[in-house]
């Protein structure tokens, strides 16, 4: 009979006739054969790409995942490792509706921030302007998938940004810069013809459904879409964003085909807007009507 142990797991233990326990040896294994190290590689990297900061948002504890648009890679999340650090050197570069220059690295969802920097003069937007601005910003997160370009939107958010910079009030930038988008992501539709590759025509009213073109009001069919008469159709058809007469049917068009690409999920930016005007207008209705509170007379003085 022979003597010799089948090969057993190191850590097997068994009992022997006594009760005590002892630890089998095992077979020596193998050898495993060397494994080769395979050489890492260093990434994708791109660099001095125009970009602007859409938004930011906290990453651990030092860092900041950054969502930029660009013109060449549309919509991207970079990773800015050490941004939030007091004395980092991207803490003052990365600011809204700047425009910035800026290289990274990597193949996955999110890239990591190489190199950051200013390209041209500082630009800043305050008070109605930054507001304007940040409703841009939540139209590109909202609309815009990542990976994308979109080079002829990126001039239009350009152009906005330096129109809104020098008239905060400007509406006809945001008008312009809604249909774009629109445009761009394929819901737009041709505002000078109707389905029926009918010419609009000036004094006639239409409706324009939220997945169609325009189309001409019959008294007697189902009222299906937003009202808007021929002009501003055909002031949209030309550009005319500056038409005053026209703005207010562009701006009920334009935004109700967002919200519905949108899926009815209201913008930040409009409540923020909402409760400031109803504050203002509260405070400013309430200070002329509030009575004047006179002092009361000390006694013996006459009132």
């Amino acid at each position: 009979m022979s003597n010799s142990l089948d090969p057993v797991a190191p850590d097997e233990i068994l009992p022997d006739a006594a009760g005590s326990l002892f630890r089998r040896t095992p077979l020596a294994a193998a050898p495993a054969p060397a494994r080769q190290a395979r050489p890492r590689g260093r990434g994708h990297r791109v660099d001095d790409v125009p970009a602007f900061l859409i938004h930011s948002y906290p990453y651990r504890e030092t860092s900041l995942i950054l969502d930029v648009f660009t013109r060449s890679h549309g919509r991207l999340a970079l990773v800015a490792k050490g941004a939030k650090r007091p004395h980092s050197a991207l803490r003052p570069v990365l600011i809204a509706f700047q425009r910035l220059s800026l290289s990274w690295s990597g193949a996955g969802e999110i890239k990591t921030l190489v190199r950051a920097e200013w390209s041209g003069a500082p630009q800043r937007l305050q008070g109605a302007a930054a507001m304007s601005g940040w409703y841009l910003n939540e139209l590109l997160l909202r609309l815009l998938g990542r990976d994308d370009p979109h080079e002829s939107l990126y001039d239009a958010y350009v152009d906005a940004l330096a129109r809104l910079a020098a008239h905060p009030r400007l509406s006809s930038a945001l008008r312009e810069f809604e249909w774009r988008l629109l445009c761009e992501i394929g819901y737009g539709f041709d505002p000078a013809a109707t389905g029926a590759e009918e010419p609009v025509r000036a004094g006639v009213r239409y409706r324009v459904p939220l997945e169609a073109g325009p189309e001409q009001e019959e008294p007697e069919a189902p009222q299906l879409g937003t009202p808007i008469a021929g002009e501003s159709l055909l002031a949209l058809a030309a550009g005319r964003f500056e038409d005053a007469a026209a703005e207010p049917e562009l701006r009920r068009l334009l935004r109700e085909r967002l919200d519905y690409h949108m899926n009815g999920r209201p913008l930040a930016t409009r409540q923020v807007l909402r409760d400031l005007n109803a504050m203002v207008s509260t405070q400013g209705a309430a200070d002329p009507a509030a009575p004047v509170r006179q002092r009361r007379p000390l006694e013996g003085e006459r009132p």
